[in-house]
């Protein structure tokens, strides 16, 4: 008996952070049954709701069931942390429990360096499920794609992994190797691929010259020193090209950019915007409820901008797309994005441990929620392989996860959403744009080095023309930021 109360009362104090005060559900614990003679009073009990402390104590009924007979000892720690993740995984995909030293390493990957392959993942129903390759990683050289599916690990099944035990097995030393049978999106087999760990690259922006006077910049994440970085680079790009006439353009790449702090995406909008809403936060009943806002500053950027997005453009990528496209203040090129509009808190525990829970959902600044959803491109360039023939790609988003957040709108903003894609569906106000040729490809800009017959000899700006050459989404981005100055003037 006092082995059960003893669980009772564990169970009281973890589940309900109560602390000691907690003397009438103690006592109340080790109530005798009701006997036949309280049987009329029974009726109105079922009718009743079950109260938070009958739910506990069916928690310590099948604890302590648990404890005494389950075919192997396992201590009352590791089932309580067991049912831990459970209730937070059963919530949404992204809510979760981390242990002391999964805390540990979720830090690091926003202010330190870490070792792994360098992918961003997610699961549903029991599915590994690819969000991301971060660029320039071993994963990304690998060829995974957003909606490829990992296997296994080093031979083991994922199916019975938690989503941290998964990237607890990824990660490890640096020049150290591990295994992978992944089924790509676009795939009938599955294949195998041993990758070595290195670090990861916690630099998250870089840019290249594509042209004279447009730059292309690529955000890989949204890391601790991400706006930072970005100054920087518009900052030399601008000391490049004054000579020139300054920056005619710029292409913003957030295409498989998975995301990450939210103070990053909003200082991020705020380099290229001046005034208005960035971005709402809004939580349950009203709690949790933020707005941010653009200022002026001495360092806004306001070259014409176009953005490209994908399928692998999420949660803090989206905020600064929706952010630019509702402000027109970009023009959106590439494919429908992820559809992450939920926003976590990261909660520490006095253990070292922590709650990731899910908090509040976002709001672009025409008060839409693109929860599920994801983000519409103004002008949709599928992505097109140019050594193979046009394929249609299998694409993951948030709305095909298991037990995602159903996107409730906001009442008469998402009518008018509603409406909206409508009426542009029948106008045919958003471009869809097939390029054309055997391969998707449009032919590459004039290259007057080449004419006349000067080698270049700068490494960054062969890797520019380099990924040109390959990248149908970036050639299409790259003309119409041309064209922005030319398309401003009819519209006025």
């Amino acid at each position: 008996m006092r082995r059960l109360f003893t669980g009772y009362f564990l169970a009281l104090l973890l589940l309900t952070g109560c602390g000691c005060s907690m003397p009438q559900p103690a006592s109340a614990a080790p109530a005798p049954a009701a006997s036949d003679s309280t049987a009329e009073a029974a009726p109105e009990k079922s009718k009743a709701q079950p109260g938070k402390f009958d739910s506990l104590r069916r928690f310590g009924q099948v604890l302590d069931i648990v404890e005494r007979t389950y075919v192997k000892e396992v201590g009352q720690g590791e089932l309580v942390d067991g049912a831990i993740k459970g209730m937070l995984q059963a919530l949404d995909p992204h809510s979760a429990y981390l242990t002391a030293e999964e805390y540990k390493e979720m830090q690091e990957q926003t202010v330190g360096e870490f070792f792994g392959i360098g992918v961003e993942i997610t699961q549903d129903n029991g599915k590994i499920l690819v969000m991301s390759p971060i660029e320039d990683t071993p994963a990304f050289k690998a060829g995974m794609k957003t909606g490829d599916v990992i296997l296994t690990i080093d031979g083991q099944s994922t199916v019975e992994m938690s989503l941290q035990d998964v990237v607890s097995r990824i990660r490890g030393p640096k020049g150290t190797n591990v295994e992978l049978t992944i089924m790509h999106a676009d795939s009938m087999e599955p294949v195998t691929v041993n990758l070595q760990r290195d670090a990861i690259p916690i630099i998250s922006v870089k840019s290249r010259e594509l042209e004279e006077g447009y730059y292309w910049i690529r955000i890989t994440r949204f890391s601790e020193r991400t706006t930072d970085e970005l100054v920087e680079a518009i900052k030399k790009a601008e000391a490049d090209c004054a000579k020139t006439g300054g920056i005619k353009g710029i292409v913003l790449d957030l295409r498989n950019n998975p995301g990450g702090l939210l103070n990053q995406a909003v200082s991020v909008s705020d380099l290229f915007l001046q005034k208005g809403n960035i971005v709402s936060i809004r939580g349950r009943n009203g709690g949790q409820s933020y707005s941010y806002d653009a200022s002026d500053k001495p360092e806004d950027c306001h070259a014409p901008m176009v953005v490209l997005i994908n399928a692998g453009s999420a949660s803090a990528s989206e905020i600064v797309s929706g952010a630019l496209k509702d402000h027109h203040r970009a023009l959106l090129c590439g494919e429908r994005s992820f559809g992450k509009g939920s926003v976590q808190n990261v909660i520490p525990l006095a253990d070292g441990s922590g709650l990731k829970i899910t908090v509040a959902l976002y709001y672009t600044p025409n008060d839409i929620s693109i929860q599920a959803e994801g983000i519409t491109p103004d002008v949709e360039v599928p992505f097109v392989e140019t050594s193979k023939k046009e394929r249609e790609r299998l694409l993951l988003r948030e709305a095909d996860l298991n037990r995602h957040l159903e996107n409730g709108g906001t009442g008469k903003a998402k009518d008018k959403a509603k409406a909206k894609a409508a009426k542009d569906s029948k106008d045919d106000g958003s471009v869809k744009t097939e390029e054309p040729g055997k391969d998707g490809a449009v032919s590459e800009p004039e290259d007057k080095d080449a004419k006349s017959g000067k080698d270049d000899k700068k490494p960054e700006q062969k890797e520019a023309k380099e990924q040109l050459s390959k990248d149908n989404q970036l050639r299409m981005a790259l003309q119409l930021v041309k064209g922005l100055p030319n398309m401003q003037k009819l519209k006025n």
